[in-house]
């Protein structure tokens, strides 16, 4: 292998471009290709579902042009560009029609939303909402009072229900749980957002699920499981996220629920590393922004020649919902212990102990939301 081969980032978004930045602060000149299959703009995925609040359309939420991030980051970009399958052997990343030798290959290419196979006629009016371009799409389609759909309670589809409102749209949401972001907040703390939402106008079906979509001759008719039919114009579909991993698999790669890396980020094929979205850190797949930006320090340190494990402290889930602001730091899979809740209204403070009274995580909304910081000190890391 040369020695001019350079270190090959697949993916443009939050991770990839994060991890390039790192790199940048100690290494100024060794040559990094980054690939991706969109067009490389940069942008904060976090922030597409803030875009009426903030008062910003797709192009308003990108941060900086593709040209722009390969002259300040000082690499070579390939846009539009798909992989095909990875050589590990002879350290080439197979791309369509060609390969890229590399020195060090690094996954960054996040996870693919989950679609459901839906019976109807009306799939060009579902929505899932991945990226910029697939929020730009979205956008383009939607008009002026528009009715909106949403198919998933969870952290995304409640931030995408309160900044629809926001920009003063219909809003009804469907999901098949009991309560609004069942795997992320305990009951009280999921009944005081869903309450601020539906003050705000948003409307929810629960314990329910689509079962058709069909079109209709101002937009569509979802049927629900529970007999009821519901009128929108327009679906998002945020039913959840899957980490890829087939052409890692495919390569040999170990994979579960992720791409599987140690706490140096490193896959069980040499020079291959994965972090972001894709990534199974140690067992651990948190598809948070947090998370993100510690594995981005600890790989670039590894990339320039120092081996460094993550660390990851305790690290709050922000959920933007502004009509209740709320924060989360999920007790470990697992745990043995229970809530306890004081609680004024939608202002809720929630906190998971365990029989010796440990603190061991917490969810807040309302005015609790400003002691995320003083709880985070409290509860122990995921691992330090």
């Amino acid at each position: 292998m040369t020695e001019q081969a350079p270190i090959v980032i697949v993916g443009t978004g939050l991770a990839g471009y994060s991890l390039a930045r790192e790199i940048r602060k100690q290494d100024k000149e060794t040559r990094i290709v980054m690939v991706t299959a969109d067009d490389g703009v940069s942008y904060s995925k976090p922030m597409l579902s803030t875009g009426f609040t903030k008062g910003k359309d797709a192009d308003g939420l990108a941060q900086a042009a593709t040209e722009a991030m390969a002259e300040q980051l000082n690499l070579e970009l390939r846009t539009y560009t798909t992989v095909t399958g990875i050589d590990a052997e002879g350290h080439r990343l197979l791309l369509d029609g060609e390969s890229l030798l590399y020195s060090k290959l690094v996954l960054a290419w996040g996870a693919d939303v989950i679609r459901l196979t839906m019976p109807g006629d009306a799939q060009e009016r579902v929505f899932p909402i991945n990226d910029l371009e697939d929020y730009r799409a979205f956008r383009k389609a939607l008009k002026p009072g528009s009715r909106v759909a949403i198919m998933g309670a969870g952290l995304i589809g409640c931030e995408f229900a309160n900044d629809l409102r926001n920009g003063g749209y219909e809003v009804v949401v469907i999901a098949p749980s009991d309560a609004v972001m069942p795997s992320l907040l305990p009951p009280v703390a999921a009944n005081a957002v869903q309450a601020e939402l539906e003050s705000l106008g948003v409307r929810f079906h629960l314990e329910t699920v689509v079962e058709r979509i069909e079109a209709a001759e101002t937009g569509v008719t979802l049927l629900l499981a529970n007999g009821e039919k519901l009128q929108a114009d327009l679906v998002i579909s945020a039913v959840g996220l899957r980490p890829r991993t087939e052409l890692a698999r495919a390569a040999g790669i170990d994979a579960g629920r992720g791409v599987k890396v140690n706490r140096a980020l490193e896959t069980s094929v040499q020079d291959v590393y994965a972090l972001g979205d894709c990534a199974e850190v140690d067992g651990h797949v948190l598809l948070y922004v947090l998370p993100l930006m510690a594995c981005a320090r600890a790989l670039a340190k590894t990339l320039v020649g120092e081996r460094t494990e993550v660390s990851y402290g305790t690290m709050p889930v922000m959920i933007k919902t502004p009509c209740c602001p709320a924060a989360v730091c999920p007790p470990p899979s697992g745990a043995e212990g229970g809530w306890e809740a004081e609680q004024d209204g939608t202002h809720v403070k929630a906190l998971f102990k365990n029989a010796e009274g440990d603190v061991l995580g917490f969810a807040v909304t309302g005015r609790f939301a400003l002691e995320k910081q003083a709880l985070s000190k409290v509860v122990p890391p995921i691992h330090s």
